[in-house]
C-alpha cells in the first residue's frame, strides 16, 4: 500500500489561483485528491481546474474571500455538493505588504496582511472543523502554509513575518485543541522559492548576498514542495501534529 496515495480524499486549497497553491492543486490531483481551488480570482481558478480535469483529475473551483465568513460558508457547502465532505483544508492565502518597515505601512496595510494570512486561517480551519463534525467524519486534515520568516527575517518584511510567526503558533495550538474533534494540524514552512512574485527580489542585484546564507547554495523550486505537501496531505504523516516541516536549503541551520 502507498501510504502517499490520496485516493479518497477531498483537498481544499485556499489562494489557490497562483502561486503555491495553483501548483499544489495539481500535485494533489495528480496523487488521486479531489480537489477544490478557492480564491477571489474565479478566471484562474476556472482555468486551473479545467486543466487538472482535462488531465483525468477531479477537481472543482469557486469564488472565495478568506476574510469574510460567509464566503467561507459559500464555498465550503458549493466543494460540498461538487466533490463530498472536505477531509484535508490547506490554509494557503497569503499576501505581502511590500518592502515595508513598521514605520512604513499604515493601518490598511497591517489589516490587510494579518487578515489574509493570519485571521483567514483561524476563520477557515473552524469552519471546517464545524464540517468534520457535521458531516461525522471522524478526522480532518488542517495543513498551515506558513515560511521561514516566522523565525528568520530581514528588514522590510513587516508585517508579513509578523502573520507568519503567529500562523506558525497558531499551528502549534490548534495542534493541543483540534484532536479532540478528529483534527490533526500541520505546518509547511518554504524558505526562499522562486515564483513570479520573488523573482523580482530572488533575480536581483541582491540575489548573491540571500543565496550566500542558503547551505545548498540554491532557491527552491515549486517542485521541491511537492514530497512535502504530499506527505503533509496523507496518511503517511497520521501520526504527525503540530510540526512544522521546513523546506528552505538548510538557510534556517545558517541563522542559528
Amino acid at each position: 500500500m502507498d501510504p502517499f496515495n490520496l485516493e479518497g480524499k477531498h483537498v481544499a486549497i485556499t489562494g489557490a489561483s497562483s502561486g503555491f497553491g495553483h501548483h499544489f492543486a495539481g500535485v494533489l490531483a495528480a496523487a488521486g485528491a479531489r480537489v477544490s481551488l478557492g480564491a477571489r480570482r474565479t478566471d484562474k481558478i476556472q482555468a486551473r481546474v479545467d486543466d487538472i480535469n482535462a488531465d483525468g483529475g477531479r477537481a472543482f473551483g469557486a469564488s472565495l474571500d478568506v476574510t469574510r465568513s460567509a464566503s467561507i460558508d459559500a464555498f465550503f457547502e458549493a466543494a460540498e455538493a461538487a466533490l463530498g465532505p472536505v477531509n484535508v483544508l490547506i490554509n494557503n492565502a497569503g499576501i505581502e505588504a511590500g518592502a515595508k518597515t513598521f514605520m512604513m505601512i499604515d493601518e490598511d496595510d497591517w489589516d490587510s496582511v494579518i487578515d489574509t494570512n493570519l485571521k483567514s486561517a483561524w476563520l477557515m480551519s473552524k469552519k471546517f472543523t464545524e464540517r468534520v463534525v457535521a458531516n461525522e467524519l471522524g478526522s480532518g486534515n488542517i495543513i498551515n502554509v506558513s515560511s521561514i520568516t516566522d523565525t528568520r527575517t530581514i528588514k522590510g518584511q513587516f508585517p508579513y513575518a509578523v502573520s507568519k510567526g503567529g500562523l506558525t503558533r497558531m499551528t502549534e495550538v490548534l495542534a493541543l485543541e483540534a484532536p479532540r474533534y478528529g483534527v490533526r494540524v500541520n505546518a509547511l514552512a518554504p524558505g526562499y522559492i522562486l515564483t513570479d512574485v520573488s523573482r523580482i527580489l530572488l533575480e536581483s542585484d541582491q540575489s548573491p548576498e540571500f543565496m550566500k546564507g542558503i547551505p545548498l547554495r540554491r532557491y527552491g523550486e515549486f517542485d521541491d514542495l511537492d514530497g512535502p505537501i504530499l506527505l503533509l496531505a496523507s496518511d503517511a504523516s497520521k501520526y504527525m501534529n503540530g510540526s512544522v516541516v521546513v523546506v528552505d536549503g538548510g538557510h534556517i541551520c545558517a541563522s542559528l
